[in-house]
């Protein structure tokens, strides 16, 4: 869905439509005037197979994460800041970086991981560095471009990057073109506030956005955020990237989709 003012939203199909399986969800995704997805992990079916889907569907496909470990092991948030599983990192790119081709998709968010007890700070910071560095380069060479975000402790605790500034941070260390933020304005009014601010401090980097309303995470308009505000300043900055939609929904997905009505009148990118 796109905004008169070209503000353009994409479904993120790991959490909206959750009504029906994940295989019908580009159908429903498409019937509610999203024209692009995202969702974190297409590691489970084969390219070919999503690529039809979205073909199908008249869709594109604009984010995917980085493969990260089953629930509850040390890898469930991603590998990319941990010294002993850097060849499971680099696998794990080669493999992301391989379905974002076949998908014709240009984002591929890394998962940085939760820093074990026993690394030290600098340590960690030090390989999450050299991973980015490593892994941008791969990409660079695919065509795609990385995104790092950062996320709040209450959702991950001890997730590596956790605000925006250590995420604008590393992405002027690595200075690469390939390599730019993932601004989540859920995570950032979490765990820092201050959205208008940061967002006009961090934009020049920022290739992605995803929006989800705080308390509870649901659609825009459930909570405290002032919508008509934050769209607004993203309208005046002139962003040009997308903004996924990655909230649970508070009522069926398709029933809580007013908001994009009220606050982007022209619907969906």
């Amino acid at each position: 869905m796109t905004t008169d003012h070209g503000l353009r939203f994409c479904a993120n199909l790991g959490w909206l439509f959750g009504e029906v399986p994940f295989e019908e969800r580009f159908d429903a995704a498409a019937e509610a005037g999203f024209s692009a997805v995202e969702y974190a992990s297409p590691y489970g079916r084969s390219p070919v197979e999503l690529r039809r889907r979205l073909k199908d569907a008249g869709l594109r496909q604009v984010l995917i994460n980085s493969p990260v470990g089953s629930p509850g092991t040390p890898t469930a948030a991603g590998t990319a800041c941990l010294p002993d599983r850097i060849g499971e990192f680099r696998d794990g790119i080669t493999q992301a970086l391989d379905y974002a081709v076949e998908l014709e998709c240009p984002l591929v968010h890394l998962r940085a991981g939760v820093r074990p007890a026993g690394v030290p700070r600098d340590t960690a910071v030090a390989q999450y560095v050299a991973n980015v560095v490593w892994a941008g380069q791969l990409a660079s060479s695919a065509g795609v471009r990385l995104v790092i975000e950062a996320v709040n402790a209450q959702d991950i605790p001890g997730y590596f990057l956790q605000t925006q500034e250590q995420a604008a941070g590393v992405v002027a260390a690595v200075g690469s073109d390939q390599v730019g933020m993932l601004f989540d304005i859920y995570h950032c009014q979490m765990s820092q506030g201050d959205l208008s601010t940061r967002l006009e401090e961090f934009l020049p980097s920022t290739a992605h956005i995803q929006v989800a309303d705080v308390p509870g995470r649901a659609e825009p308009g459930t909570g405290e955020i002032a919508w008509d505000f934050v769209f607004d300043r993203l309208r005046a900055f002139g962003y040009p990237g997308w903004i996924g939609c990655e909230y649970r929904p508070a009522n069926a997905t398709a029933d809580g989709l007013g908001w994009l009505t009220r606050y982007a009148p022209e619907g969906n990118g």
